[in-house]
């Protein structure tokens, strides 16, 4: 008996729209038009039904197994991409050898109908066919089980797809503290699915007791607060001990310490860093991809660019409410079930701030982003 090949199904995928309308071979119509009696003589050659390669959609037979490679008709090893550079230029480690594979992404993966401006970003599972020894291609990405994005060009950017936490970093001077950027971060990686970690790095530029209060408000809400210094070392063991065995992607804005702190954790990761624009007080931008990176503790952590602004992706305003873990207890007391928690009579949330029970920092955070998702 032989062997039983798998089941395939048919399913329909939704593509971009192309970027020019497609010109016809001949016009069937005018020559009918100006010869009627030779309409039967007219050859055609091309199709003029609504299908064909501009169509939105095409049917795509695919496998109903998990994977193709199963059936021994296609080598598809699975993989994690460490970076990804631009639309098409991928880094890929098996994951079964180890081996790292440079890697394209198929065309149908790229043009499948996405709101992501990335179909591949650092962190996901691919399933890719090796090519030759050293060159791949990438055939399929699984879904994630977390992400943390933001809007870039009125698209979702995806910045790192299936880590286990995040560490916000944020310095305590130069470039200057942003509370509100923090309360985004923290509402992106609820949103995501991924623990939010608070890191206070650049601790000789300022003292512990000046910013007890805000520290002490990320502490009380259950996050994990950590205070650093990558040239002194404090902190550094504690937050080596957070990061082993753990996925974790370091964000915040640029200047903040990211790579600077990592090189402390694994000095052999040698990331380069720089100073604050003395003009500005801004940082400069020196990751310029996200990359994925294994310690040798245990765990892997992605390095991603620095960020100056960060704009939730797919949060509707009723959903804010519920990203701001301390909001939860109080909705149910609000008067009308819609309430916006911003000018209503007799909300909770506003009657909790007043009594002292929602902090009036993570209101106004709240607020802003309010303003943000109502101006698009």
């Amino acid at each position: 008996m032989g062997s039983r090949k798998p089941k395939k199904k048919k399913v329909r995928v939704a593509f971009r729209k192309n970027r020019q309308k497609r010109a016809r071979q001949s016009d069937l119509t005018r020559e009918a038009d100006r010869n009627p009696e030779a309409v039967s003589d007219l050859e055609s050659t091309e199709r003029l039904t609504g299908k064909g390669s501009l169509s939105r959609h095409r049917t795509v037979v695919v496998d109903s197994e998990r994977d193709q490679r199963e059936s021994g008709l296609v080598e598809f090893r699975p993989g994690r991409v460490l970076f990804a550079i631009g639309a098409n230029n991928c880094r890929v480690q098996d994951v079964e050898t180890g081996t790292v594979w440079n890697c394209t992404i198929r065309r149908v993966v790229r043009t499948m109908l996405r709101d992501t401006r990335n179909a591949v970003v650092a962190g996901d599972e691919v399933l890719f066919q090796p090519v030759d020894d050293t060159n791949g291609v990438i055939e399929r990405v699984e879904p994630r089980r977390s992400s943390l994005s933001r809007v870039s060009r009125h698209a979702a950017h995806v910045i790192v797809a299936n880590v286990d936490q995040a560490v916000i970093v944020v310095s305590f001077a130069e470039p200057a503290l942003k509370p509100g950027l923090i309360d985004r971060f923290l509402c992106g990686t609820e949103k995501g699915g991924i623990r939010g970690i608070v890191c206070f790095n650049k601790s000789d530029l300022g003292t512990p007791a000046d910013l007890q209060p805000l520290i002490g408000q990320y502490a009380r809400l259950g996050y994990t607060v950590v205070l650093t210094n990558a040239l002194t070392g404090r902190g550094i063991p504690e937050l080596r001990q957070i990061l082993a065995g753990k996925e974790t992607v370091f964000t915040g804005q640029s200047g903040v310490g990211k790579s600077s702190l990592l090189n402390a954790i694994q000095p052999e990761l040698s990331r380069p860093t720089s100073t604050i624009s003395s003009d500005t007080q801004k940082g400069r931008h020196t990751t310029r991809v996200a990359e994925l990176i294994q310690l040798d503790a245990g765990g892997w952590v992605v390095d991603t660019p620095g960020i100056r602004q960060l704009q939730l992706w797919d949060v509707a305003q009723e959903e804010l409410e519920h990203l701001m873990i301390e909001f939860r207890p109080f909705v149910q007391f609000c008067k009308f079930p819609n309430c916006s928690h911003l000018l209503e009579e007799s909300c909770g949330i506003r009657n909790a701030v007043d009594d002292g029970l929602i902090s009036p920092l993570r209101y106004l955070s709240y607020c802003r982003m309010m303003k943000d998702e109502a101006d698009g």
